[in-house]
């Protein structure tokens, strides 16, 4: 009996960790993270990616990227509890779009849409300026910054050799 209760304690803080909880508290379990990258004033990668629980990852790379369209591939469903967890201080209440404030603004950055959607197709949206200044901006844009690392793909953003926009 001990050993089963045990065993149960066990299992449930196993589950507890493997589900990311958004701001507001709500859990995310089953939703599909989603970033695009805009355009800047300049040669800045523009591709999407989305990345869902199971680990699956798809890639478009649309300019300035080694991989120009799709590519897939699949990381740890840890990589994707790596990228929920570091978007969890920015991710507005379920269901609702959210556009970061700005306090002070560089133009001509990349602009960035995150979007979480849940199994019955809810949307939650960020949109956040890449020229937006402050702490807490500078904050999730590293955070958005790292996601390709996270998720392995990084090298399918590189500027390829034969862009000539590269001198």
């Amino acid at each position: 009996m001990l050993k089963a209760l045990a065993a149960s304690a066990l299992l449930l803080g196993l589950a507890a960790c493997a589900t990311p909880v958004d701001s507001g508290g709500q859990t995310s379990q089953g939703e599909t993270i989603s970033l695009a990258v805009g355009p800047c004033f300049g040669f800045c990668p523009v591709y999407s990616l989305s990345v869902a629980p199971d680990g699956a990852v798809r890639f478009e790379g649309e300019r300035h990227t080694t991989v120009v369209g799709v590519k897939e591939k699949t990381v740890s469903p840890q990589a994707y509890q790596a990228v929920a967890r570091s978007l969890a201080p920015w991710r507005p209440a379920s269901g609702t779009t959210a556009q970061t404030e700005c306090e002070q603004r560089a133009s001509d950055l990349p602009t960035y849409t995150v979007v979480w959607t849940d199994g019955a197709g809810q949307t939650t949206t960020l949109n956040h300026d890449g020229g937006c200044m402050s702490e807490t901006n500078r904050r999730l844009k590293a955070a958005l910054q790292a996601i390709p690392s996270q998720l392995g793909v990084e090298p399918w953003l590189e500027r390829p050799a034969n862009d000539p926009n590269i001198r």
